[in-house]
This record gives C-alpha cells, structure tokens and sequence, in this order.
C-alpha cells in the first residue's frame, strides 16, 4: 500500500535538522525540537488535508518566518490561522503573522482550506526558520539570502530540501514561487539540479501586506488567475 503524503511530510518534519554553520549573528529556529506541541499540530493539519496519495503543485516559500511555521510547523499559518481556518488550536502559543494573513484571504477566495490543500503543498527550500540579532537580545527574521555567506552556509541543505520535497510526490512541471528575489535564487538552483520546469513568480505575501496592502485584492485575483 502507497505511503499517504501526509505520512511523508510529517517523516520529512520529524527528521529535519540543520547542523551546518551559520555566519556569526545568525541562527536556526527548529519548532519541532524546541515545542513538543509543534509537532502534534502539524501532524493534525497534515493528516486532515494530506491523507491521500494524490500529487499537489508546489508552492515555494523563502524560509518561515519565527511567529507563523516556526511555531505551527504549518508553512505561511500563525496560530490564529491555524484555529480560524484550519480548525486545529495551539495552546503553547499565540501568534499573529503578516503573511498568513494575505495566505488566507487569498485561500479563502479559492475555496477555503480543504480545496486549496487538496491541490496544494507549500514548504520553502531552506524548511526552517532563521533569525538575526538586530542588537543585544534582540532577534528578528531573516531570510537565507540576506547574506553572501549565510546562503553559501545553507545552499547545500536547501538543495538536499527541495529534492525531498519533490520526491514526496509533486508536481514539477510547473511551480509557484513567492518573492522576486527568492525566485532569482530558485531559477539558479534549478540550473543546478534541473528539478523543475515552468516557475511562476508571485509577489510574496509580506511585501503585498506591508506595501501594497490598499491593492490587495488584485494581488488575491493574480494568485488565483496563475493557479
């Protein structure tokens, strides 16, 4: 009997773990280690919307940012949304994310939650969070291409990462990536690696909140219009 693609995202979770350096002022946030809960709600979302065996298309991310799946473990999903749209709640934490705020309403335009992830898988090629020290004892989220070094630091790991997440049963014909600039990165490592055919670039989710908020519903209609 074929492994459901819940079974292999949940394995894939369970077994991430970055040991690789990072450049000094940068770190590594791995919910599933650091929040016993992480891993029991990311187990509901994906046994209630991926326990099948059917392929999805593949939305790639950037990195997850600290307060939306470095907490869930449920990409572009704060704890609010989780609950709200998801129907699954967290008690071990309270998190409000930008992002997952755009990825909702967006996802509720479609059709809501079940049929988006009936079609739809989203990770990210570096699948962890990654924060910076602004100053002393503050962090903030970073991206993986916000230094030189970081991402040569990462790139083999990201590599490692996508190719997992195809072999867990996406489609790769055509892909959707969030972020101009993460798309200049993806477009590179796909040079490298070939794994993907078309890649549609979509503007990310935060910079449509922060910038472009009084348009958004045009920016929902292009998500909608590319899927």
């Amino acid at each position: 009997m074929e492994e459901c693609f819940a079974d292999k995202i949940i394995a894939f979770n369970r077994a991430l773990y970055y040991d690789g350096n990072l450049p000094d002022g940068f770190q590594v946030v791995n919910p599933f280690l650091d929040n016993p809960e992480t891993m029991l709600v990311m187990q509901q979302f994906y046994k209630k919307y991926y326990s099948d065996t059917q392929p999805r298309d593949f939305i790639i991310g950037i990195n997850p940012s600290r307060h939306g799946a470095g907490v869930t473990g449920v990409p572009f999903t704060d704890t609010k949304r989780l609950s709200s749209a998801c129907g699954i709640s967290m008690e071990s934490a309270r998190t409000h994310e930008i992002s997952s705020v755009f990825m909702y309403d967006m996802i509720e335009a479609y059709g809501g939650a079940a049929d988006f992830y009936n079609r739809f898988y989203i990770n990210s090629p570096f699948p962890l969070a990654i924060v910076r020290q602004a100053k002393a004892g503050v962090w903030v989220n970073a991206n993986y291409y916000d230094a030189p070094r970081l991402f040569e630091e990462v790139k083999d790991f990201m590599l490692s990462s996508l190719k997992k997440h195809v072999g867990m049963g996406l489609n790769t014909a055509k892909v959707f990536v969030l972020g101009k600039k993460n798309a200049k990165y993806i477009q590179a490592l796909n040079k490298e690696i070939q794994l993907f055919g078309e890649i549609v670039v979509l503007e990310h989710p935060r910079y449509i909140q922060q910038y472009k908020s009084k348009d958004k519903e045009y920016y929902i209609m292009k998500y909608l219009n590319a899927f």
